[in-house]
């Protein structure tokens, strides 16, 4: 529950304390400026942004938070200041420090890796590591997903243009922060994924599909995201929107984009927010005042200006102003600080902030996540095409011939050995990233011939051998190049963003055609081209007969591209999102062997595999709460057959299917497959299999997609896409009318109340309720649920009434004692939370159960449904539970328990068919 302002601080009363703690700033230095200082003691400032520009190192950071926070406390700051820091790796990091701070893949490379449990761990480790030094915010994961990838300044900073596969690794990273301690921020709602550039220096970035073309694609992995319930604040990007709907020039400075869309539609209750108002085009159009008013009028809780100490005393004075003009009431300054204050509270403490682990911590972890680095990188690193089979190059290239690496001139990347030393020779500055964005500094192709030397001395060690290197830039194929390229046997040619710097893709080209010519005359002229950043560059180009991707031009990435172009490990990165499905449409009837599933054999893989699910999943619940013991139930009603398919060299499992059945009824419970090894048949494998089983048996009558007991699947999982349900219609069932399943609950159980009159109706209605436990009294109950229900349903209450100390069932009954309706009571210790993941605690708390209300349809069934569910959260309350977890109730059951207090949790659809509509 949120405080009320009389909960609060009273230094929370003074309104200039409460709008400091509405405000992120950043500063240009490497140390502690009076102006920063001044900002946190005289005007309460309770979030900073460090950049590139303030961080030499990770022992200066440490000491320059240190600071900022020790400068808070004694200023008698109730809580320690928010620390964000733009940390997505790859080329995006604003730490920098080879000794304690270590490089990982960008999020498209991470992408390419295929696995969302190494995705997990990256975040993990980035957080941890800038934890450290006590960052507390991080602000990511990128949510953006490129619809028009091919032209957007995001890039690899975006897992890639699958709104899905998106979901899955953004996930997998939030699930990875949080674990580290810090909070997250996904960027950049509503989407930077599909932007059209306009030109002028104060044009901004405009967003023209519809939200109804946003809500199929973009906006999927932002609504996922929040659903998952991990995300801590949503940064709002500055881009216009501009379609038949939305005329916007700034989204975060419109409440259509944050109160609209973000918070009502979305249903996101945390911190929102702004892109820095610094912006040309906001402060021209509105001056920073009028903006700062409106970002917090529009619905934003944090109001971001990066830099300019006279902009962020303009923004301060035009808050007060606006408080003082009437146009932003109290109310909405308490309700930005409420949501503040409770994001500080769960990442952060004067014990943590004052106290930093520091180096101490990074040096005894360093080598771990060095191994991890290379690892990631190594994973990453993908050969789109080599048609000629020309990798790797030990075996296509004699030691005698020569090879010739050709690279563009760019900008070294702001946390990079290349930048750190530029900057100690004094020939660069560093850039922040927020600068680059919103100051439009869009040039990613500079000056700088650095970079790409040391991936040249690296070839010519790794070879022991002759390397011809120069650069190329937008003059084209000159003499220079010519010649180096009639001497070279092997030519190797990086391209950065060609898309976007049009000359690379133009020398490119003509370096391809001169090699074909030269091949005419019988001369070896073997092509490699190799994209250091998007791998969109030749994707689609099948002239270029071998392309590799390495996703970013970090130092570590050019190691691990060296070690593939020589053979040292095998390339595993695979194109990220649809350009991956679109590989593996070849494979899709790919049959694989599938086994028995063998407890003693297969139990420890199905739990990782179970884990790996959780960090990529939404909701993750099923499977984050579920372990192996959770498909066995040991009934001697019910016959159960589980398959897998496993690596059986790595132990690893693929894919699991569960499957039961009960007098007549044959069910799939469950069906899982590795997101890293999906769109190669291995789910269709295991439903063939799951399907041979059920149709093989005496007597069945019905086939069911999920089961209730046990309910970790009552049915299909709904998804806003749809895509579980097409799969399944896709192996052959009819999804179109299914019986709807919604698992509901009640988060505070202590604050809740019967709603009003709702006793009195029961009673008007000589409705009664009275609790039974164990087999004695439990005839007339099966008998009602086996008319109402299934016969697993049947099964689960018998299991429940056999648990007599930990559940019991709630029967309600008119005034001549006939059944109305019944429903199961347990406790947090009751052995149904191993079947039920939405019983199982993942925070410790006592959770109580309120399981299948069993209600036939009458006048007064809803009344009936009301009353079973007020005497379960009695019950609930009575046992001391923190929460009330309702699984499950039938197609629009839910919409009077909703009024009740009940949210809804989880939906899923249960679908039956029969026997005969169904192919194995």
């Amino acid at each position: 529950m949120t405080k009320s302002d009389s909960e609060l601080d009273p230094l929370w009363q003074n309104l200039d304390w409460a709008i400091g703690q509405m405000l992120i700033m950043g500063w240009d230095g490497t140390e502690v400026t009076p102006q920063i200082r001044n900002l946190i003691e005289n005007h309460h400032l309770g979030s900073i942004i460090l950049t590139a520009k303030n961080l030499k190192s990770a022992e200066q950071t440490a000491s320059l938070v240190q600071e900022l926070q020790t400068i808070a406390h004694q200023a008698g700051h109730p809580q320690p200041l928010l620390i964000a820091l733009d940390q997505e790796n790859g080329g995006v990091n604003s730490l920098f420090d080879e000794d304690y701070i270590c490089q990982f893949p960008s999020a498209m490379g991470v992408a390419a890796t295929g696995s969302t449990e190494l995705a997990y761990s990256v975040a993990k480790a980035t957080a941890t590591e800038v934890s450290a030094v006590g960052v507390n915010l991080i602000l990511g994961p990128v949510l953006d997903v490129l619809t028009n990838a091919r032209h957007q300044p995001l890039g690899v900073r975006a897992t890639g243009d699958d709104p899905q596969e998106a979901s899955q690794f953004c996930i997998a990273a939030i699930n990875g922060f949080k674990d580290a301690g810090v909070a997250t921020c996904g960027k950049h709602f509503p989407s930077y994924g599909n932007i059209d550039f306009l030109g002028s220096s104060l044009d901004m970035p405009i967003i023209t599909q519809t939200l109804e073309e946003l809500s199929l694609s973009a906006l999927v992995p932002f609504r996922n995201a929040i659903s998952a319930g991990r995300l801590d604040a949503m940064f709002v990007g500055g881009c216009g929107i501009q379609n038949a709907g939305m005329n916007v020039t700034h989204a975060c400075l419109s409440d259509q984009v944050v109160d609209d869309l973000l918070r009502n539609e979305l249903g996101f209750k945390g911190v929102a927010i702004s892109e820095c108002l610094e912006m040309q085009s906001l402060i021209q159009e509105y001056g920073v005042k009028g903006g700062t008013v409106m970002a917090v009028e529009a619905g934003n809780d944090l109001v971001l200006l990066c830099r300019a100490h006279d902009v962020q005393l303009e923004a301060i004075s035009g808050l007060k102003l606006g408080v003082e003009n009437g146009i932003i009431s109290k109310e909405r300054i308490y309700t930005s600080l409420r949501r503040v204050l409770r994001m500080k509270s769960v990442c952060t403490s004067w014990q943590k902030a004052l106290n930093p682990p520091g180096l101490a911590l990074l040096s005894k972890i360093h080598s771990t996540h060095l191994a991890l680095s290379r690892k990631a990188y190594d994973q990453s690193i993908t050969v789109v095409r080599d048609k000629e089979n020309l990798l790797p190059l030990s075996q296509s290239l004699l030691q005698e011939e020569e090879l010739l690496l050709l690279t563009p001139l760019v900008k070294p990347l702001p946390a990079s050995a290349a930048t750190k030393s530029m900057l100690e020779k004094g020939t660069t500055r560093a850039t922040s990233l927020h600068e680059k964005y919103a100051h439009q500094e869009r040039g990613a192709i500079m000056s700088g011939e650095g970079v790409f030397r040391e991936l040249g001395r690296s070839i010519a060690r790794i070879r022991n051998g002759k390397l011809l290197h120069t650069s190329y830039t937008a003059n084209g194929l000159r003499p220079v190049h010519e010649n180096l390229i009639n001497r070279a046997s092997a030519i190797i040619i990086v391209t950065a963003d060609a898309n976007r710097n049009l000359y690379q893709t133009g020398f490119t080209k003509h370096v391809a055609m001169m090699c074909h010519m030269l091949r005419g005359t019988g001369q070896k002229k073997s092509l490699i081209v190799v994209a250091v950043s998007s791998p969109y560059d030749f994707a689609m180009d099948k002239s270029i007969g071998t392309f590799v991707c390495t996703f970013d031009f970090t130092e570590t990435a050019m190691a691990s591209l060296v070690r593939i172009l020589y053979g040292d490990i095998i390339p595993r990165g695979s194109m990220p999102g649809t350009m991956r499905k679109s590989k593996k449409v070849s494979k899709t009837r790919q049959q694989w062997l599938v086994e028995d599933y063998d407890r003693e054999r297969d139990s420890s893989a199905l739990g990782e595999l179970l884990k790996t699910l959780a960090r990529s999943s939404t909701p993750s619940l099923p499977y984050l709460t579920t372990n192996a013991l959770s498909f066995e139930l040991f009934n001697p009603h019910v016959e159960e057959a589980h398959y897998v398919v496993r690596n059986s060299s790595t132990k690893t499992l693929y894919g699991f299917v569960a499957t039961y059945y009960v007098k007549g009824i044959g069910a799939i419970g469950a069906l899982f497959v590795d997101p890293a090894k999906r769109n190669v048949s291995i789910g269709r494998s295991l439903h063939r299999r799951a399907m041979r089983t059920l149709l093989q048996k005496q007597g069945i009558k019905k086939l069911q997609l999920g089961l209730t007991f046990p309910g970790i699947f009552p049915g299909v999982p709904v998804d806003e896409s749809g895509s579980n349900k097409s799969w399944f219609d896709n192996v052959g069932w009819d999804t179109q009318f299914p019986k709807r399943l919604t698992n509901m609950v009640i988060e505070d159980l202590g604050a809740w109340t019967a709603p009003e009159g709702l006793l009195q109706s029961i009673q008007r209605a000589s409705i009664s309720f009275d609790l039974i436990h164990g087999p004695d009294n439990a005839e007339s109950v099966l008998n009602h649920v086996a008319t109402h229900a299934g016969p697993e349903v049947v099964e689960l209450y018998r299991f429940a009434l056999q648990e007599t100390n930990t559940s019991g069932v709630v029967r309600a009954k008119n005034s001549v004692d006939n059944l109305l309706g019944t429903v199961i009571i347990c406790t947090a210790a009751s052995r149904l939370s191993t079947f039920m993941p939405a019983l199982h605690s993942t925070h410790g708390e006592d959770i109580g159960g309120i399981i299948a209300p069993i209600v036939p349809s009458t006048a007064q069934s809803t009344l009936i449904l009301q009353g079973l569910a007020f005497m379960g959260v009695r019950q609930n309350k009575a046992h001391k539970s923190a929460k009330s977890a309702l699984s499950w109730v039938p197609n629009e059951a839910h919409e009077p328990l909703a009024a009740m207090g009940f949210e809804v949790q989880q939906t899923f659809d249960e679908i039956t068919n029969s026997p005969d509509g169904v192919s194995s």
